[in-house]
């Protein structure tokens, strides 16, 4: 872990929340439960409450993802076109990065379900002055920690952003990680969350939970609002909406992997009609594919009356 140095003392058990000798393993000072280091990764799961267990996690990271079979798959979706397109990711990021250096000198930022840092944290990582602990539920490059949004292994007030971006829909109580997220965050702590709405279930039986945009804000009551809207529009919504009628006639693989590439290449420009829906079309957000929702914890509660005030869609 790059910033072990600075994480280590933070670090938490996260069945008992009490702190972590750190020797060849994690061991809990209270309950006494050992968590394994893997190739310098910490595997911090609480098996109790959680759908994953540390073996498999340790089993699957002995797998070769990188074969050749899984070079070819990657080299046919790079040649088909996307149907999806973030356009207020990097801008978002950028934000999230400036208002936390405003008035920090190193901020100290959680990504929850990084999978491998890519093209969509380079504002972040490009950006030296922020200390990244990127974590998942899985290990792989870029994984500085195994974890589980559930319980966050980290104690109270640590951490001066969190990001979670595609996270909270494959969660099974997104309810709880978000107040995980509002316990480990210093006062005035930056979140950004993106999270789908009209999109179909992806990550197969890992897919639980859709948000309209006031359900989403619900989500995150106890935090004042900065920005939040769309991730995704309509248009991206009726792209993933054809895709997924297009392949529900086919129960052989090989065909449905045949009619995602069809669809692919049949529907991609849909997505560049949501450019015009971002800045002046506040119906859209009736039926977009996701949000995003940029906030600073507080120490109020948004009630359910002044909620359905900010309704934008179409009256």
């Amino acid at each position: 872990m790059k910033n072990f140095k600075r994480v280590a003392p933070l670090l938490n058990c996260p069945a008992c929340k009490s702190k972590l000798n750190i020797q060849i393993h994690l061991t809990c000072v209270d309950c006494h439960r050992t968590y394994p280091i893997v190739d310098g990764v910490p595997i911090l799961i609480n098996e109790d409450k959680s759908i994953f267990r540390i073996e498999e996690i340790i089993k699957a990271s002995k797998m070769s993802y990188h074969g050749l079979s899984h070079q070819m798959t990657t080299s046919l979706k790079k040649m088909v076109p996307n149907i999806s397109e973030n356009w207020v990711e990097e801008k978002n990021l950028c934000r999230l990065s400036k208002l936390m250096r405003q008035n920090i000198d190193c901020p100290l930022v959680l990504i929850l379900g990084c999978g491998a840092k890519g093209k969509r944290l380079d504002a972040l990582l490009h950006d030296e002055s922020i200390d990244l602990v990127a974590s998942d539920v899985y290990q792989g490059d870029g994984i500085d920690l195994v974890c589980d949004a559930h319980d966050i292994p980290f104690q109270d007030v640590c951490f001066d952003g969190v990001l979670i971006q595609a996270v909270l829909e494959h969660v099974v109580d997104p309810w709880r990680c978000v107040s995980e997220i509002y316990r480990v965050l210093k006062p005035n702590g930056l979140v950004y969350a993106e999270t789908p709405f009209m999109q179909q279930v992806h990550m197969r039986c890992y897919d639980f939970t859709r948000f309209t945009h006031l359900g989403h804000r619900r989500l995150f009551k106890r935090f004042s609002e900065i920005d939040s809207g769309m991730s995704g529009g309509p248009g991206m919504a009726l792209a993933w909406a054809y895709q997924h009628f297009l392949t529900s006639f086919f129960r052989n693989k090989r065909l449905r992997k045949f009619a995602r590439v069809f669809a692919g290449f049949t529907s991609f420009w849909l997505k560049y009609f949501d450019k015009f829906c971002f800045n002046d079309s506040p119906q859209a957000m009736d039926a977009a594919l996701g949000f995003y929702f940029l906030g600073c914890k507080t120490n109020s509660i948004l009630n359910d009356c002044d909620l359905l005030k900010l309704y934008e869609g179409i009256l």
